[in-house]
């Protein structure tokens, strides 16, 4: 392994380390005793839901509890705009234009951050622990400004966290982020399991089903994110002459899940916001509605499984450009055997790549539900839903094959550098 990758490798785990670190940063002027005692009877429903892709921050109300989700969600606001207003969507293609692109969405980052951090301040008001001491320690309106302050410094720190991670280190910053906060809810989701089985609210035979059904979703996970549509290409003679101390690519790989993880994420993204502003109404309609939100009912699920198709669509339309395939192989004097060069060509690969995302985009919705329905009648803790599992191995996949480009890159670079 060269030392450019070995510093990648550390470089992301410091940062996931620092990411971690500020977990355990209160929000000042709360009493974290009053949050943990009240989080421990909501692990089932939204709350625990949020409470898992912080890594555990919320039952804290550490300065991160809000997540990467702001900026989650801003990017989603972007992208959709981008995708129906022509001159935002030409100004994310073009470099300069890219940067502020990306500005817009840091800026929508700062407002929807606030919006949610003053929406939580708000309902801690009334929040009471089981001797009726108060979750706030210092009056109302101070502690507004410090949570809006601290959580959107919290937020930003993340933010940074994440580009720097993309930028210097291995994978995707945002999506190591969710995935750290994931795992590191694992040993003490182990640790509740285990005390379940020892007093008896889980049965031994349970247990080894949860396990079946965790490795038989990883095993489809892999499975289906390797999987791929390989479209063969053919080459003129001239082209093949011109390049035949070069390697050409005689097909073009089309995933089954062009869309990743993404789409569950901005699922996830989506679903959290509305939880996260209706769990601090005290209005009996705002919260009957909360109720239906509840990760433990169907309709959680539904909308769900509706969101992560819709994504994986959408976020396949924006990462595979037919067009821009059709003209690049023309002018490489490259086709497909039996498809004429141009619009045809486009054509062809719109077809198929929206077979293989209509084939990605229900697998991604039933592996982000499926596994959870089936255990609900268990009685199993929410943390063994699909959604975890997804994202963990999504994330896990994505990153090992970067590390894997890293060091054939390496290796073409020795060669090169001694001659061969």
């Amino acid at each position: 392994m060269n030392k450019n990758l070995v510093n990648k490798i550390l470089i992301t785990i410091g940062f996931l380390f620092i990411y971690r670190l500020l977990a355990y940063v209160p929000v000042p002027g709360v009493d974290t005793a009053v949050i943990a005692s009240f989080f421990d009877s909501h692990q089932a429903d939204a709350l625990g839901l949020f409470n898992m892709f912080s890594g555990n921050a919320v039952e804290r109300l550490s300065i991160i509890s809000l997540g990467i989700m702001p900026y989650i969600t801003a990017s989603i606001i972007m992208e959709l705009l981008a995708a129906t207003f022509a001159p935002l969507g030409k100004m994310k293609k073009e470099r300069d234009g890219m940067v502020k692109y990306m500005q817009i969405i840091r800026y929508a980052t700062i407002v929807i951050t606030i919006i949610q951090a003053i929406g939580v301040s708000v309902g801690l008001q009334s929040l009471t622990g089981p001797t009726g001491n108060s979750a706030i320690l210092v009056d109302q309106n101070t502690f507004i400004i410090l949570a809006a302050i601290s959580m959107l410094a919290g937020t930003m720190l993340l933010m940074w966290i994440g580009e720097q991670i993309t930028q210097s280190g291995i994978g995707n910053g945002i999506s190591l982020i969710i995935f750290a906060g994931i795992v590191s809810a694992i040993p003490s989701a182990i640790g509740q399991t285990i005390t379940m089985v020892n007093t008896g609210a889980m049965s031994f035979l349970t247990v080894i089903a949860i396990l079946a059904l965790i490795l038989g979703t990883v095993a489809v996970i892999i499975y289906v994110e390797l999987g791929e549509r390989r479209v063969p290409i053919t080459y003129a003679k001239k082209t093949m002459m011109q390049n035949q101390n070069k390697r050409v690519m005689n097909y073009i790989p089309i995933k089954v899940n062009l869309a990743g993880v993404i789409p569950v994420i901005f699922a996830s993204a989506i679903l959290m916001f509305p939880m996260t502003v209706m769990s601090s109404s005290t209005n009996p309609t705002v919260l009957a509605f909360a109720d239906y939100l509840n990760p433990n009912s169907y309709f959680f699920n539904f909308v769900t499984f509706m969101f992560v198709v819709f994504f994986a669509f959408f976020y396949a339309s924006i990462t595979f450009n037919a067009k821009d395939i059709s003209e690049n192989l023309k002018k490489q004097g490259g086709f497909i055997p039996g498809i004429r060069t141009g619009n045809a060509t486009m054509e062809f690969l719109n077809e198929t790549a929206s077979r293989l995302t209509f084939t990605g985009a229900i697998y991604l919705g039933l592996v982000a539900t499926l596994p959870f329905m089936i255990i609900k009648g268990m009685g199993v803790p929410f943390f063994f839903g699909g959604t975890a599992v997804l994202i963990v191995v999504q994330v896990a996949l994505d990153t090992m094959r970067k590390i894997e480009a890293q060091l054939y890159m390496s290796k073409y670079e020795t060669l090169s550098a001694v001659g061969l």
